[in-house]
């Protein structure tokens, strides 16, 4: 009995630190991503959340991010990245501190707020260089993905 309890704490740990690293397609470790970008010379689409007490968010999650041609489009052209700052939802101290410290950087005032930017390593430094900044946009998938669309120009 006691094995099994050891046996599925260790799964229970396994599980949560994998579920840090990303959520349903959305990393939550700013490292991992910015690695991925780089590597990919894929932008950053960083998303500002309070995800289980903000109805804009909740609404725009529903209508854009959990449909199959956004998860299309954020496949093909951005490193998805979600920094949320929820109520009721469990987040490691890790986690909360870089969240505050990019909420801070980039200046977000309300949710939900997300920018676009480029990730790059200059004099052994992270260099951020910004490309947009938008929130929700009525209409579904296709107006948002069009808006997003006219941030990924300006990375050319």
């Amino acid at each position: 009995m006691k094995n099994i309890f050891i046996i599925c704490s260790f799964l229970f740990c396994t599980l949560s630190l994998s579920a840090q690293e990303k959520n349903d397609g959305w990393y939550v470790n700013f490292d991992e991503a910015a690695k991925l970008s780089m590597k990919t010379n894929k932008p950053i689409l960083a998303n500002f959340t309070g995800s289980d007490w903000c109805g804009w968010c909740i609404k725009l999650k529903r209508e854009v991010f959990d449909t199959p041609s956004f998860k299309k489009w954020a496949k093909e052209n951005v490193i998805l990245l979600e920094l949320d700052y929820p109520r009721r939802t469990e987040q490691s101290e890790e986690i909360k501190k870089q969240n505050r410290e990019l909420q801070q950087f980039f200046k977000v005032r309300g949710y939900p707020t997300l920018h676009m930017f480029s990730v790059g390593i200059t004099d052994g430094k992270t260099q951020i260089t910004a490309l947009g900044k938008t929130g929700y946009i009525a209409g579904g998938p296709t107006p948002w993905i069009a808006n997003a669309n006219k941030m990924l120009t300006t990375k050319k």
